[in-house]
């Protein structure tokens, strides 16, 4: 007795049901991934001029899967009582533990009495807001500024956080990549 093999043959409803179940699974895996890692996140307002413009969409790294914010990360913060809780954009520029001088003369910021060399803003830092200085970061806090330091709601103005502190709980995560504008597509390194 010869044995034959039984060619299984799928319909093109049975094949559409499998692309579509495919689909559905990518599409799913796909939105957990940006439920829980990531966000697209619009950059809205000039504070971060010339390093982020208006209109700029960023990926963000959620704070669930990267490490505490570090010295020159850009970071998203929402906080309910700051601007309706809409996500801002802005640079770390001091950790728990470090402590912030700004000479509003020179427009030179200092943590632990040295001189950031800060090649990405856009202009001096010569705006008083309020905070005053000198300030030691507390635990769990980060100090930020816009890279528009001329245009930027900030660390600075004591409305913002706790004196000019924000607590690391209201960072929604890292911006680490620019996906719009085409031209500008890339890495937000350091």
């Amino acid at each position: 007795m010869a044995s034959e093999k039984k060619k299984e043959t799928r319909s093109w409803q049975q094949s559409l049901m499998l692309y579509i179940h495919d689909i559905m699974c990518m599409l799913l895996v796909v939105m957990l991934l940006f439920l829980v890692v990531f966000r697209v996140i619009l950059v809205t307002g000039d504070s971060m001029f010339s390093t982020l413009w208006d209109g700029d969409y960023l990926l963000l790294l959620s704070e669930m899967f990267c490490d505490a914010p570090e010295q020159g990360d850009i970071v998203v913060i929402s906080k309910r009582s700051f601007d309706d809780g809409k996500p801002i954009v802005k640079r770390v520029i001091a950790t728990e533990g470090q402590t912030v001088d700004i000479d509003f003369d020179s427009g030179m910021v200092y943590v632990d009495g040295v001189a950031l060399q800060e090649n990405y803003i856009h202009n001096e830092t010569t705006n008083e807001e309020g905070t005053v200085f000198p300030l030691t970061v507390a635990e769990n806090c980060i100090f930020v500024l816009g890279d528009n330091r001329g245009n930027s709601m900030d660390s600075r103005d004591s409305r913002i956080g706790d004196g000019g502190l924000i607590d690391t709980r209201y960072v929604l995560g890292h911006a680490v990549f620019r996906v719009f504008p085409f031209n500008s597509i890339g890495s937000l390194s350091k």
